[in-house]
């Protein structure tokens, strides 16, 4: 299996698997056990693609110390996992939600209605990558205004040469992901100024493995997903900086995700755990082991992405043990990103 197969596929991780022995050889050892040993049951995990690559990750290891535990994460997009974790037969909903932006109003509120109470977690920090397809060298960067411009709704920008005087007559084509997905939504709200507004004649796909194939396989192509998929997929496709509108384009890397000088396509991720769900031990036990070994796994270069400080990583274990429920990002002021602030000192 590739680093990339692993990576990517939609997961049903199961118990001894090579790759999980492969992975925890490959961290030398140093992952922190769970406190519960040689658990059993099963944890239902789905939502967005870009948190996927994280909780594949922690499955795996996680069932090599507990065999007798199953854990399946399937990709739906955060706006299709939170539909799964908020399903009104409670039979039928998930354990735990990935998210790629915070829970919205709509959701909150059908959570009240359907009485999921849940927590709240930062798990780490992405990037949104500005794609090309690897024979662009015209395009080195793009500003917030050009991006607005090609997607905002009504646009009708289909052509490079419309982008920018000098760039060359060739077709645009955009990839982008779906309208269930969370990068989608921050993307349009940071990018477009509204979440979901966005033009409609664009490629789109939940599977963030489409989009890099169509990206790669078209000339004229332009598309955005999230930065650990860029960086597992770099030789075959190009990468353009981001100037927001200040004359300084900024490449997205670890460091300047990490320092928030890729602004305003870095974010923050999220897990949401239903507080019923987390009674049960395996599920418990699971939440535990990726809080405490959450830089190793966050920052592995098969997950590749930005770590939180440990600091937050020890206040989302505590928000876990207290059951501290709902959403800290909802009731934060309009702006408000900082997350030692919001899950550390509140």
């Amino acid at each position: 299996m590739t680093a990339n197969e692993w990576r990517f596929r939609r997961a049903r991780v199961v118990g001894n698997s090579i790759c999980g022995l492969s992975l925890v050889a490959a961290m030398g050892g140093v992952l922190t056990p769970s406190a519960h040993a040689q658990l059993s049951g099963k944890v239902r995990i789905d939502g967005s693609s870009t948190v996927a690559p994280i909780t594949i990750a922690a499955a795996e290891m996680y069932q090599m110390e507990n065999p007798g535990v199953q854990v399946t994460v399937g990709i739906s997009g955060t706006g299709g996992g939170f539909k799964k974790f908020l399903d009104p037969r409670p039979d039928l909903r998930t354990d735990i939600s990935g998210a790629s932006r915070p829970i919205k109003p709509a959701e909150l509120e059908k959570a009240a209605r359907y009485g999921v109470e849940f927590i709240e977690v930062p798990i780490g920090i992405d990037g949104i990558a500005v794609v090309l397809h690897p024979s662009n060298r015209f395009c080195k960067y793009l500003t917030v205004d050009e991006l607005k411009r090609i997607w905002e709704p009504g646009s009708e920008i289909n052509n490079w040469q419309q982008v920018r005087q000098g760039f060359p007559d060739l077709a645009l084509k955009l990839y982008g992901p779906g309208t269930d997905s969370g990068t989608f939504d921050y993307f349009t709200e940071v990018i477009v100024g509204k979440s979901k507004a966005s033009r409609s004649d664009f490629a789109a796909s939940e599977s963030d493995n489409v989009l890099v194939q169509g990206v790669a396989g078209d000339e004229g192509a332009l598309g955005y997903f999230g930065y650990s998929y860029y960086e597992a997929n770099k030789s075959k496709l190009g990468l353009a900086a981001v100037d927001n509108n200040s004359g300084r384009p900024v490449v997205p890397s670890l460091e300047t995700i990490r320092s928030g000088v890729y602004s305003p396509l870095g974010r923050p991720m999220f897990l949401y755990v239903n507080v019923e769900a987390l009674e049960r031990p395996a599920v418990r036990g699971f939440l535990e082991f990726v809080f405490a070994n959450g830089r190793t796994i966050v920052e592995h270069p098969r997950v590749n992405y930005v770590a939180l400080s440990d600091e937050i990583y020890e206040a989302c274990q505590r928000r876990l043990r207290d059951g501290v429920t709902g959403s800290a990002m909802a009731t934060a002021g309009p702006g408000e990103t900082d997350l030692h602030k919001l899950y550390v000192t509140e």
